[in-house]
C-alpha cells in the first residue's frame, strides 16, 4: 500500500480542478444583450455594440475575442454588448445592418461606425487611446432615435411579422403558398381602403369643403335693417319709371302737335293750287 502522505497532494489538485471547473464554464459572461424594448441604454454612457447572427461564421470566430474584450470593460469604462439581428430585425433596420459581423461605438448619444482590426487588443486601445474620435458620428438623420430610422424599425418588425403569419398559415394551417398570398392580397387591399377613408375624413375635418347656398330672395319681411335700402332702391326705380313715362307722353304730345300742324298747312295749300289753275 502506498503510504498515506503520498496521496495527499493527487487528492488537492484533484479538489482544486473539481471546484475549478464550474467556476470556469459556469462564469457569467460580462456582454450585455441589448433588445428592441431595451436599446435606449445605448444613449448614455460609453458602449461597444456588435450586431451578429448565430449562423454566421465570421460571427462566431469572433466571439471569443469579443468576451475577452468584454473583460477589460470594468476597466476601461466601457459597456459591452451584442446584438442578435435574428431576433431583433427591428434593431437590425434600425442601425441599418447590412453586414455581419457589424460594430458599433457609442458616447453619449453619438454613433460611430467601428472599421478597425478585430482582436482584443485592437478593441482596448481603440476605447482606451480614444480613437474614436476620429471617425465621423452617424448625421442625426440617419442615428437609431430619428423619426426616420423609428419608421425603418417598423418596417423591419412588420416584414419579420409577415413572414411569422406566412410560415403559420403553411405549416399549422396546411394552407398552400398561392392560399397564403391571396389572404395577404386581400388584408392589403382592406387596409388600403380603410387608410383611405380615414384620410378622406381627417382631410374633411381640417380642411371642410365650401358648399354654395343658394341665397333667399330679398323680400320686404326679412330684417327690418334690410328693408330700409330695399324701399331706397325701390322708390328710386319708381321715380325712374316716373320720369321715363313722363317723356314718352311729352314725345307723343309733340308728334301729336307735328301732325296737326302738317295737316293745316295741307289743307290751306290744297284751295290755293285749285284757284291757281283756274
Amino acid at each position: 500500500m502506498a503510504p498515506p502522505g503520498n496521496l495527499v497532494v493527487p487528492l488537492a489538485v484533484l479538489l482544486l480542478l473539481l471546484s475549478g471547473a464550474p467556476w470556469t464554464h459556469g462564469r457569467r459572461s460580462d456582454v450585455r444583450i441589448i433588445t428592441d424594448e431595451n436599446w435606449k441604454e445605448l444613449l448614455e454612457g460609453e458602449w461597444m455594440i456588435e450586431f451578429y447572427a448565430p449562423w454566421c461564421p465570421a460571427c462566431q470566430n469572433l466571439q471569443p475575442e469579443w468576451e475577452s474584450f468584454a473583460e477589460w470593460g470594468e476597466d476601461l469604462e466601457v459597456n459591452v454588448a451584442k446584438v442578435d439581428v435574428t431576433e431583433q430585425p427591428g434593431l437590425s433596420g434600425r442601425f441599418i445592418i447590412t453586414a455581419l459581423p457589424t460594430i458599433y461605438h457609442c458616447k453619449d448619444g453619438e454613433f460611430r461606425r467601428y472599421q478597425g482590426p478585430r482582436t482584443k487588443k485592437d478593441f482596448i486601445n481603440f476605447i482606451s487611446e480614444k480613437e474614436w474620435k476620429n471617425i465621423e458620428p452617424v448625421s442625426s438623420w440617419f442615428g437609431p432615435g430619428s423619426i426616420l430610422m423609428s419608421s425603418m424599425s417598423a418596417l423591419f418588425q412588420l416584414s419579420m411579422w409577415i413572414r411569422t403569419c406566412h410560415n403559420y398559415f403553411i405549416e399549422d394551417l396546411g394552407l398552400p403558398v398561392w392560399g397564403s398570398y391571396t389572404v395577404f392580397a386581400l388584408a392589403t387591399l382592406l387596409s388600403g381602403l380603410l387608410l383611405g377613408l380615414c384620410m378622406i375624413f381627417v382631410a374633411d375635418c381640417l380642411c371642410p369643403s365650401k358648399r354654395r347656398r343658394p341665397q333667399p330672395y330679398p323680400s320686404k319681411k326679412l330684417f327690418p335693417e334690410s328693408s330700409q335700402p330695399l324701399k331706397k332702391v325701390e322708390e328710386e326705380q319708381e321715380a325712374d319709371e316716373e320720369d321715363v313715362s313722363e317723356e314718352e307722353a311729352e314725345n307723343k304730345e309733340g308728334t301729336n302737335k307735328d301732325f296737326s300742324q302738317n295737316a293745316i298747312r295741307q289743307r290751306s295749300v290744297g284751295p290755293s293750287l285749285a284757284t291757281d289753275k283756274f
